[in-house]
């Protein structure tokens, strides 16, 4: 009896993995299939990679002020020129990528698990619960997300720090509506009840098989507000209230040139650039996810 129990334990797990490399295989094959996507991913890929290397990457020091050099065309000693401060600007925007990747990875890592949590809560309860809830986040949804990031990163005071927070603040209400309806079209399942009526208690029954359900939707979705992050970050960097100088950071060298534009254009379209590159590499990147999680196109 025990021998075929652990038979048939060995099957079970082996079924499991089996369903998981055909899962991966498949998306595989459905990113490749997406040429859309592998641009995206590709854009996205060399963006780390500039990231990690950019002290090789980067001809000078980024800080460096020589002002005998100031506002230069871009040349084979300064690829994309100098700024007003006789800054290279190939160096500032290698390592602005740092700064980009921060914003967008600590947003992401607040505001998603808050509105994922909010999200479930408001939707596994209901009642009065899901009243207040949903009536704070459409507070917030009523401002656009720009709006709502300048007003809180002018009430906390300009700072990276401070513009990751505001941006966060601004961008939790879309995952905690997205998780809400993926909640309340799961709870009342019959494996659900049957779950409860075997002991389960409420955090369990959220945890370990309502917030998986509502996984791939968030992920959707956050892939394709990573864009929205960036430009959000930009424009508080453009106004003043994200990076402050000499932080290397691309809105921040956007608004540094713009008083240059019409003669030194290179100052600020060089770093608007990077920002444009960049997002439409998350945008198709969001873009192909969506696609893959698709059950539809798994069908097909």
């Amino acid at each position: 009896m025990n021998m075929g129990h652990a038979l048939n334990k060995t099957e079970a797990r082996r079924q499991r993995r089996d369903a998981r490399l055909r899962y991966w295989k498949d998306s595989y094959i459905l990113w490749r299939r997406n040429h859309l996507m592998v641009a995206g991913t590709s854009i996205i890929v060399f963006l780390l990679l500039v990231t990690v290397v950019a002290p090789l990457l980067a001809t000078h020091d980024p800080y460096e002020q020589i002002l005998p050099d100031r506002l230069l065309p871009p040349s084979a000693q300064h690829y994309f020129g100098t700024d007003n401060l006789g800054r290279d600007i190939f160096s500032r925007v290698v390592y602005g990528s740092r700064v980009t990747l921060t914003i967008v990875f600590l947003v992401a890592v607040i505001s998603t698990p808050l509105g994922l949590v909010i999200g479930v809560l408001a939707g596994y309860f209901g009642g009065a619960l899901d009243e207040i809830l949903m009536r704070l986040s459409d507070v917030f949804l009523a401002f656009p997300k720009l709006i709502l990031a300048i007003a809180f990163a002018a009430a906390l005071g300009p700072g990276v720090e401070n513009a990751i927070v505001a941006i966060s603040v601004a961008n939790w209400p879309s995952y905690a509506r997205l998780a809400r309806a993926e909640t309340l079209s799961v709870r009342n399942n019959d494996y659900i009840q049957v779950i409860r009526s075997m002991g389960a208690s409420n955090l369990r029954i959220m945890v370990g098989h309502i917030t998986p359900m509502c996984l791939s939707s968030i992920i959707v979705r956050l892939s394709l507000d990573m864009g929205t992050i960036i430009l959000t970050a930009a424009g508080l960097g453009f106004l003043g209230l994200g990076a402050q100088p000499p932080v290397p950071e691309w809105g921040l060298m956007v608004s540094d040139g713009r008083q240059f534009l019409v003669d030194q254009w290179w100052v600020s379209t060089l770093p608007g650039f990077a920002i444009l590159i960049v997002v439409m590499g998350f945008n198709l990147m969001g873009d192909g996810f969506r696609d893959i999680l698709d059950p539809h196109q798994r069908q097909s």
